[in-house]
């Protein structure tokens, strides 16, 4: 047999419904005890974690420890992409429009950690407008204004390419169709506009609001004064 990745054993482990709920929740970006992705799932403490042990084991999940509780969460953005991917590819029975039916969430959600639905793919259009960002969808990059921009906006620009992952990367938006900013910078913008209180995430959902001034920055790009 060529040497070639075992998709086979990833897809078997993503193909079961009780963890693919699980995978699912976790995109939400945060770590979630065994406990709560049980009732999730709606099935037993001890269902759970027999899958919670083969997500694990696939490394498609990491566990975080903290005391005597364990956390789990996706461990890395390319899955969390992988699993985004899915889920716009996915059939939904009876259903002629894609994504979710909550209109916050196709509003604005987190997708594991950094900004999409409507909101997402406004921000991304708005950074090309401004050539904050340029090239295909399949070749992003930061321009040399982008980098000012991160700047002006308060963005540390050395933590962007600090590690491995992409500074730029597309990811086609769920509910959109169309792709919004993934890779460093649009978790990036995501925190700063969290910590501008731009941005609000509901508690227990991937849904994100916006104050006046965040909805003026998704298109203007400027700090209020």
């Amino acid at each position: 047999m060529p040497d070639t990745p075992d998709i086979a054993s990833i897809a078997a482990l993503v193909a079961d419904p009780t963890r693919a709920t699980m995978l699912t929740v976790l995109m939400d970006g945060r770590a979630h005890t065994a406990t709560e992705l049980a009732l999730e799932a709606g099935v037993t403490a001890s269902t759970a974690s027999s899958h919670l042990s083969r997500l694990t084991a696939g490394r498609l999940v990491s566990i975080a420890r903290q005391g005597r509780h364990r956390y789990f969460r996706i461990p890395d953005p390319s899955i969390a992409a992988a699993i985004e991917g899915l889920m716009n590819i996915a059939p939904r029975a009876a259903r002629t429009r894609p994504g979710p039916r909550d209109e916050k969430l196709r509003f604005a959600r987190v997708c594991y950690d950094h900004l999409a639905g409507e909101a997402g793919v406004r921000l991304l259009d708005a950074l090309r407008a401004r050539e904050i960002i340029s090239g295909a969808d399949d070749g992003m990059r930061m321009t040399e204004g982008g980098a000012e921009w991160c700047d002006r906006v308060g963005i540390d620009r050395a933590t962007l390419g600090a590690t491995r992952r992409k500074v730029c990367r597309s990811c086609l938006d769920w509910s959109e169709r169309r792709t919004h900013l993934a890779g460093s910078l649009g978790a990036a913008i995501l925190d700063r506009l969290l910590a501008l209180r731009y941005a609000h995430r509901e508690r227990d959902t991937r849904v994100v609001t916006f104050s006046a001034a965040g909805e003026t920055f998704l298109d203007r790009l400027e700090l209020a004064r």
